[in-house]
Formats: C-alpha cells, structure tokens, sequence
C-alpha cells in the first residue's frame, strides 16, 4: 500500500514549543477513546477514505501503524485525549498511555471541558436537559473556576471549630499540668491563690523538653506525664488523710489503711456501692495518669514546633519566677514563686528515710523498760483481788466535750451518769490523755495506752508486736493472779496480735454470738456486746479475779444508724435489733450531707456508749470493779473541724476508795468528766504512772 504523506499545518511558536508532534498511533487511540466515551457521533473523514461508524462506536483496525496516514488532529480527537487522561487520574479502566507531550496547562484546560461533558452526560441519562459545556480555554491558561476535591474528613468540612476544638483541647492539657503542678495537697489550703502561681517545676521541664532529640523526648514526655500523674494521686491520698488524720499520707506503711476506707464506704453505702467506688476510683486513677501523659505530649509538640515563641515565653517566665522569689512577691499570703511538687517529692523522699531510721530509734526505746524486770508477784499489787475492766470508746474524743454544739448535752449526760453512779456507791476521777492518732487507726492508740509507747504509724505497731515489750494486760496476765480476756467485737478476722498483748481468751465479733445487723460500722451495739461479755465471763460464778479489755465500737464513723438503749430482758441474741433498725435507723448517706447533722449523730453516739458502760457497772460492778475506761483518739474534722487537738478524756471508777486514794496526786477532776484545768499527759506515759500507782505495797520493795 503506497504511502501518500499529508500536508502539516504551519504551527506558531507557542504550540511548536508546548506541544510536541503526536504520531499517528496517539490520533487513533485518542478517536477510538472519544468515541468510546459518548463524544461527537457524526461521521468524520479518515485518511484512508472511510468514514467512521455513526453509532459512535471506535472500528478495530489490523493494520499497522505504518499504513495509517495521519492527519490535523480534530477537536474531538483533542477531547477525547483530554478524556481519556482525565479518566485515568480517576482510577477508571481506561489506562494512561505513555506521556502524550501535551502541557500541563493544556491538561487543566482539557478536564474542565471533559468534567462538563461529563456533567451533561449525566443530566441527560438522568432525563434532564444539558447545559452547555462551554468552550475550551486557551491552552496556559489555568482554569480558576475548576471544582475543588470534595473533603472526606470534618476536619476539612469545618475548619473553624476544628481549630476551635483543638485550641480548648491544647487548654485544657495545660490548665491540667499547672493544676498538677500547683494544687495543695491538703483540701483546707484551697484558696484562688494558690491557683494563681509560678511553678518552676514546668519552666525548668519544657526547657529540658525542647533540648532533648526527637526520641529521648518524647520518652521524657512520658516519664514526666507518668509523674505528675502520680505525684497528683498522692496529693489526693494527703487531702483524705489530713481530713481523717490530720497528716500526711505516708507511702510505706499507711496502705493497710485504705482496708479501713473501703470499709468505712461500704458503711456509707453498701457493698455494692462500696465496689462500685473501688472500681470506679481505679479506672478515674488510671485515666487522669493517661490524660497527663497525654497532655504533655500534646504540649511539646506544640512547643517544639514554636520554639521561637517557647524560648522567649520561658525566657519572661524564668525571670519573673527568680524576680517574684527574690523580692518573696505574694498574693493573698501565698509566694508567687512556686515550687511546691518539687518541695513535696523532697518531703516524701525524706518522710521515706525517716521511717527506715525511727525503726533503730523505736527498737532502742522499747528495750528501755523500767518493768521488765520486775518480779510477776510485785507488779500491780494495789489492784490484787479486783476485777479491772480497760474499756476504750472508739472515737472519744475532746471535742465531744469542748464543743458548744455537742458539749451541753452530753455534759448533763455525764453528769446524769456520774449522779447515778455515785447513788450506787461509786467514785470517780477523770483527766485527758493525748493520742498519737487522730480520725482513725485505733488499735494505734489502744497499743500506746498498753506499752507506753508512742506508736504512731504501723511500722512502730508491727516491730512493738513482734516484740516482747511488757503490754499493761500482759502484766495482769504474767502476775497470774488475773484471767486476762478480750472483747473486741470489731474484730472480724484472725488477730494474732492478741496473744501478744497477753490475753487468755479473745471474743471477737462471731465468738459473741450477735444475730441481729450491723449498726454503723459496728458490728453490734455496746449494749449487747457488755451483755455478752456479763454472760460469758464476768457473771459466772466461783471465777478467779479477771482483766477484761473492751472495745466498744457504736460510735465508730459513720455514726448512722445508732441503736439505742432498750430494756436488757429485751437484747436477747440481738435479733430484736432487725426491727428497731428498719424503724428507727437514719440513713448514712443522708446524715452526711450536712455537717451539723453528722456533729449532732456523733454526740448522740458517744452519749449511747457511755450510758450503756455506766448503765452495766452500776447494774453487775461491786466493791471489786475497777474500771478505767477513755477515747482511743478524736473523730475526724467533719466533726473537730479545723486544726484539732489529739486529747481524749478518761476516767477511773471505782468503790473502794483506796483505789482512787492511790491517784490523789494526779491532780484529775471529780466526776466522769474532766476539768479544762486537768492534767494532759501524752498516752504512752499512763502505763508507767498507773503501775507505779498500783505496785508494791507500802514496804514492798521491787
């Protein structure tokens, strides 16, 4: 086939230096393609004579490229090139050819025009009438009303509040690192003060932040997240203790503690309740470490990538911080400067030590007894053939009795009290003992009140039981002239503690043989629990001389629902107490949403234990009974309020008045209430003053 050679249009500088010649092979694909994608069906010439089917469709050819003549490239040739490149950026079937040589100015003028084409194409199948396509744009001209890519994200739909949301985010991450940072660690000292300071914790831990590479960075981040995160849990851990304790929480040895929390709370309000706060309490824990590690993360992305802005912010704040530090700048009392964290991991860091060396300390002071070696038949000899009943009334404290609320009752109920007592042959002196506890933890006072130690955290209490210190009951029992037991109705689990303390024989709350419900956290009322104990042990007949310590426990925390006094013949095994409780209980949780219900309940609690004690002395004591009975340690600040002090009151009781002669010197008030003018003696030093008081007898020597 002879080959005949077609005329080339003259082309102007502009396309002969965009558009470089297309071969014969690119005119025939870019036909074949505009046909295939619905263009112009009117017949067109080709080159070799034949027309093109009028159905739009593309005729396959064998021939080769070699015979095909080429020929100006039509505009719909243009098209459909234009098509067929478009097509292909979309992903469709159709694929790209190798480059083309058309411009990239030439392929954003062609796609507007295919988009429309397009678009009509659409319209039309969807039975509606095309708009015009317009006309093509000069090839270099960029066309500026092309449609933008649709958005997929809400982030790109609504730029503004995204921006918005990641700024209140970017806030709230660093409201909450400064409040970890500046918070108090003891809920009285809130104050807008406090909130309003310099830490120089966080400029010194960006600076540090924005010198470190990229991955030792980020970890730093971690670690520093991780710690103020754990720094503020402990923060929250001193805030419940100095509320409940009046100090600290300490990190070794007060964990036993929150035993008594959890039980405090399923008091409060229920088990179920009680589970539910611990699961809840975990989960918040774990989240606020996440949340801080994730605020700082957050906080140094947005620093390092300002670090312009960050270097001279920290600049300002480094010298405002030396500046306000320097001239001692307060506001409302409280220093501008702050460097509160740092000072409370330094505190705790030292509390840590201290603890490790008071263990020598206490060892030290336990081996100096001035009794152990005294002689069984020389020690408390001024008390021979009496029965002794050492009863402590869980949370008996000063304020019960100083307090203008609670104070006016209950001083006419211990004067109603010290009225009947005396009317059945009794005497009675009273003073104050102040104890190493406050709010809780009263076996810590009880130990104190028997050893003559200050123990005043678990660490002292576990080395003085695993010891062989000489306890105020161990004494009665080694004289052998005194069967020593145990009432502890609070206690509802092993207690080997209790053979150390020197007793024969332990009550707790099963061995009591209680079958009515729980008050309170007590597990049955005092009433009861001194019933059980006359039935056990003191009323039976022919028994040698006895030692009883007895723990009272219906005014423990949180003194909701209270039983109260009913006819004796009337206890029984307890179950009358179902009833009376359903009838006449308060609810906790009610109690405590007002301080001044929760005083007045306190009161009445304390009013209840001490007419049942009195109430069972005068009924079943004789001219034998000696008791002494005292507070373990004050209620918590709900109660006390603000800055209490650690006093409890206490009595003896007695008939025989040799008993009583025998403390004339102590200086204590007439009466079972003491004097503002009585003697306060710390709690350890009662035991060696009172078995100095009972011992040897005048010409006994030791």
């Amino acid at each position: 086939m002879s080959h005949t050679p077609t005329p080339q249009l003259p082309a102007t500088d502009h396309e002969a230096a965009a558009v470089p010649e297309r071969s014969p092979d690119d005119d025939n694909r870019a036909e074949d393609t505009a046909a295939l994608d619905g263009g112009d069906t009117s017949e067109e010439p080709r080159a070799d004579g034949k027309a093109e089917p009028a159905d739009g469709k593309a005729a396959l050819t064998t021939e080769p490229a070699e015979t095909k003549t080429s020929a100006p490239q039509t505009t719909e040739a243009k098209t459909a090139e234009t098509k067929t490149s478009d097509t292909a950026d979309k992903g469709t079937a159709v694929s790209r050819e190798p480059s083309t040589g058309v411009t990239d100015e030439a392929d954003a003028a062609a796609a507007k025009e295919t988009d429309a084409s397009t678009t009509q194409q659409q319209t039309a199948a969807d039975g509606g009438t095309p708009e015009p396509s317009g006309t093509l744009e000069p090839s270099g001209t960029p066309d500026q009303s092309a449609e933008a890519p649709t958005p997929h994200s809400w982030r790109e739909r609504r730029p503004g509040l995204a921006r918005a949301l990641a700024w209140t985010v970017t806030g709230l991450a660093l409201v909450l690192v400064l409040f970890a940072l500046i918070v108090p660690n003891d809920i009285t000292k809130f104050e807008p003060a406090r909130f309003v300071r310099i830490p120089a914790e966080a400029i010194l831990g960006a600076g540090l932040l924005l010198l470190l590479p990229p991955r030792t960075r980020k970890l730093m981040a971690v670690v520093m997240g991780a710690g103020l995160g754990l720094l503020t849990i402990l923060k929250l851990l001193d805030m419940g203790f100095y509320w409940t304790l009046d100090r600290p929480f300490d990190l070794v040895l007060d964990w036993i503690l929150l035993d008594d929390a959890q039980s405090f709370v399923k008091d409060l309000a229920g088990e179920n309740g009680a589970l539910a706060a611990t699961i809840g309490l975990i989960v918040l824990v774990a989240a606020f470490v996440v949340l801080l590690v994730l605020s700082v993360l957050r906080l140094t992305r947005l620093m390092v990538s300002n670090r312009d802005t960050t270097g001279r912010t920290l600049l300002v704040l480094g010298t405002a911080w030396i500046t306000c530090s320097t001239l001692t700048l307060e506001f409302s009392g409280v220093p501008v400067a702050s460097h509160s964290a740092a000072t409370l991991v330094e505190n705790r860091v030292e509390a840590v030590r201290s603890g490790l060396r008071d263990g020598k300390a206490f060892q030290k002071q336990a081996d100096d007894d001035a009794f152990a070696d005294v002689p069984p038949d020389k020690l408390l000899t001024g008390l021979r053939g009496k029965d002794v009943l050492i009863t402590f009334i869980e949370s008996y404290g000063r304020s019960a009795i100083d307090d203008p609320q609670m104070g006016e009752p209950l001083g006419q109920t211990l004067e109603q009290k010290t009225k009947e007592l005396t009317d059945a042959g009794y005497a009675s002196r009273s003073g104050w003992l102040r104890s190493p506890i406050t709010g809780a933890g009263s076996w810590l006072g009880h130990s104190t009140f028997l050893s003559g130690l200050w123990i005043k955290n678990q660490q002292r209490y576990r080395n003085l039981v695993s010891g062989d210190r000489l306890t105020l009951t161990e004494a009665f029992r080694r004289t052998g002239a005194w069967r020593t037991v145990g009432i502890v109705p609070g206690t509802q689990m092993a207690w080997p503690e209790g053979k150390y303390f020197g007793l024969d024989h332990i009550y707790d709350s099963d061995a009591l043989g209680y079958k009515g419900p729980k008050f309170s956290w007590s597990t049955m009322p005092d009433q009861y629990t001194l019933k059980a104990f006359e039935e056990l042990e003191h009323g039976k007949k022919d028994r040698k001389p006895m030692m009883a310590e007895i723990i009272l426990t219906s005014s423990h925390n949180p003194w909701a629902p209270i039983p109260r006094t009913i006819p004796e013949d009337q206890v029984g095994d307890g179950s009358v107490y179902h009833s009376l409780q359903k009838k006449e209980g308060k609810d906790p949780t009610e109690v405590w949403k007002d301080p001044l219900n929760v005083r007045d309940e306190y009161r009445k609690s304390i009013e209840y234990s001490v007419t049942s004690l009195v109430d069972y002395v005068a009924k079943y004591g004789s001219k034998d009974t000696v008791l002494v009975f005292l507070g373990d340690h004050q209620p918590n600040k709900t109660v006390t309020g603000e800055n209490p002090n650690y006093d409890v009151p206490i009595s003896i009781v007695a008939q025989d008045p040799k008993v009583l002669d025998k403390i004339s010197d102590w200086g204590w008030t007439d009466g079972l209430k003491p004097g503002d003018n009585a003697p306060e003696w710390r709690m350890d030093k009662f035991r060696d003053r009172f078995m100095t008081a009972f011992g040897p007898q005048a010409g006994e020597s030791r």
